[in-house]
């Protein structure tokens, strides 16, 4: 008998020993899992970071520029049509043909011209536009660097290379070092990068006209999907009678909660664009389809916060004399904004990271200009993403990056709204 126990005893603890193991071991693969994701996420971030936060640098040279009217071509004229057809490049030139007299000839200049931005020219005419006084005197001012010389200075161009296979000559990097030990050319932080909109030029290229686009799409999305999505949950989970009708309504919520966000952009060119002929590119088109994207997922989370409302709540409001409206706007309503403003929080992350619906409206056009309201031609953050990323010039590269950047934080804003705003709502039953 005594034999017979032992014998017992042992397998028992050799079959716990072994489920001890197996436990150590799940342990051990769940804390391998979360370290193995959260270094993914590490290194995504790393990644990101550290090849966008160039883009908040951008390379200046500074001149010194003499306003003659002979090099602008002005004969004396001093109207406004003038001045707007004045050879304000042939100012840069010849700034820098007086700084490096080597710059000769017409390949000379074209060359030196390409240490500086474009923008340079464009710069200058709206200073004489504003003043013609100007015109006959001379000024020391600063400009964007071209986007070579920028990359340069960032060390993405090896220097080190043959001629032919860089895109700065050595005539052009010496005239860069010249720069760079005078104290005319350096890294300034890209205040540009956030106030200018679009260009086909990385130097000018800025994340304003596609941030402004974000804003006035999630604003629409916001105020049409959040109201609609919380009064269709409260109707189905609240007033609506079970029947076959409202079970064919809750199969297809949840299933347009899984359709592909490609086909929402579809729905959208062929109601709003083709039917209604809404303006191609716009916010408000952007908002009405991703409306349509997030309202599955917001009337989902809402029911489920809904009907997370103790049923006692409804039964002392019933109680009390209070209507079934009563009870719902007055009492579960509020108890349940929390979970509501959670499945918003989701909503709106999709939202604002969705880019297939939106190319197909028209958004990635190239839109230069900063949109002033809902109907002006406008791109968003993840469509300005795609550009860039799509774009082969070497320094549209680290902006791409430095875009990510932008729309994580404008997500985390977005987010840290909503937690605020679901901290203030929130009860205790």
């Amino acid at each position: 008998m005594s034999n017979s126990v032992q014998q017992t005893q042992a397998r028992v603890a050799a079959s716990l020993r072994r489920r001890y193991r197996a436990e150590r071991r799940f342990k051990l693969y769940g804390l391998l899992a979360v370290l193995l994701g959260v270094s993914f996420v590490l290194f995504l971030f790393g990644a990101i970071i550290a090849q966008g936060a160039a883009a908040f640098r951008q390379a200046q040279v500074t001149l010194d520029i003499q306003y003659n009217e002979d090099v602008l071509g002005l004969a004396g004229e001093r109207t406004p049509e003038a001045l707007a057809t004045a050879d304000y490049a042939a100012l840069v030139r010849e700034a820098l043909r007086a700084r490096f007299p080597d710059a000769q000839g017409r390949e000379g200049g074209r060359a030196a011209l390409r240490l500086v931005s474009n923008s340079a020219a464009h710069e200058l005419q709206r200073r004489v536009e504003v003043d013609p006084s100007r015109i006959g005197t001379g000024e020391r001012l600063t400009f964007l660097a071209g986007a070579d010389v920028d990359q340069f200075l960032k060390g993405k161009i090896d220097r080190t290379l043959p001629e032919d296979q860089r895109p700065l000559s050595d005539q052009q990097i010496a005239w860069i070092d010249a720069l760079r030990e005078d104290g005319a050319l350096r890294l300034a932080f890209n205040r540009g990068f956030f106030t200018n909109g679009d260009s086909r030029e990385p130097e000018q290229a800025g994340v304003l006209g596609a941030l402004a686009g974000s804003m006035y799409t999630l604003l629409v999305t916001l105020v049409l999907s959040f109201p609609i999505g919380v009064a269709a949950a409260a109707y189905l989970e609240e007033f609506a009678p079970r029947n076959r009708w409202t079970d064919l309504i809750e199969v297809n919520i949840n299933n347009l909660a899984a359709v592909p966000s490609i086909v929402f952009g579809l729905l959208g060119l062929a109601l709003f664009l083709n039917f209604f002929g809404l303006p191609r590119s716009a916010p408000l088109v952007g908002g009405l389809v991703l409306t349509l994207l997030t309202l599955p997922t917001i009337i989902i989370t809402s029911r489920a916060a809904i009907r997370a409302v103790p049923p006692s709540i409804r039964e002392a409001a019933l109680g009390m004399g209070a209507s079934n409206l009563q009870m719902v706007t007055d009492h579960v309503l509020p108890l349940a904004m929390p979970g509501i403003l959670t499945g918003a929080i989701i909503g709106l992350a999709r939202a604002l990271g969705e880019t297939a619906p939106l190319l197909m409206i028209g958004m990635v056009a190239f839109i230069v200009d900063v949109p002033r309201g809902f109907t002006d031609p406008s791109t968003v953050l993840p469509v300005q993403v795609f550009l860039w990323a799509d774009s082969p010039e070497r320094a549209f590269v680290e902006r791409t990056s430095a875009a990510i950047i932008v729309l994580l934080l404008f997500l985390l804003i977005v987010n840290a709204t909503a937690a605020v705003l679901r901290r203030r709502f929130e009860r205790r039953w």
